[in-house]
């Protein structure tokens, strides 16, 4: 097919294809190398021929632009093939809720910080975690959920024990005798 006969709807799909962001209709116009009504007549097409298909795709004006995206019928299927991307910290802090299920999400602040502010909202979307008003607390309850253990292949947690304050204590004086005394065998090494 020659560059004359691509029409511009065309040309304006392979655009939003190949920049899979949301693009303004000024910036479509320029990526086409038409005019601004031109890119508008092209996108109208496209939305309309997309429209008539019986198509996983559709193009879609969001508040960032036209985008070119997946039928929202489709989303699950997305979250089932489409491994999840999670920060070290959002990691860290489902393995903090996940060994600690159910767990306050006033303690998991104490135990992780801040930042769980952000990290619960995202887990809860992906479906990880589940978040409940505590009857006894003016905090959130937060555990995780089945697909969790699906995503994660995962059919049972270990159970972990805390410690007591005897025992706790006993490991620090032991850590502490064992940092003086390899100090001092240094020291005597010289």
């Amino acid at each position: 097919m020659s560059k004359k006969n691509i029409s511009i709807a065309i040309k304006i799909e392979a655009i939003l294809y190949l920049k899979g962001k949301p693009l303004s209709v000024t910036e479509i116009a320029d990526y086409a190398g038409c005019d601004r009504h031109t890119a508008e007549e092209g996108i109208l097409e496209l939305i309309d021929s997309y429209a008539r298909r019986d198509s996983a795709l559709e193009v879609v004006e969001t508040a960032n632009g036209y985008s070119l995206q997946l039928r929202s019928d489709f989303h699950d299927l997305v979250q089932a093939l489409i491994p999840v991307e999670l920060g070290v910290g959002a990691l860290r802090t489902l393995a903090a809720i996940a060994l600690n299920s159910p767990i306050l999400q006033t303690d998991l602040i104490a135990m992780r910080g801040s930042g769980v502010y952000q990290h619960v909202p995202e887990l809860v979307e992906l479906g990880f975690v589940r978040k409940r008003r505590d009857g006894e607390s003016r905090s959130y309850s937060l555990q995780i959920t089945p697909k969790f253990h699906q995503y994660f292949q995962i059919d049972q947690l270990p159970e972990i024990t805390p410690k007591d304050n005897q025992q706790q204590q006993l490991e620090l004086e032991l850590e502490g005798a064992g940092e003086a005394g390899g100090a001092g065998e240094a020291g005597g090494e010289n």
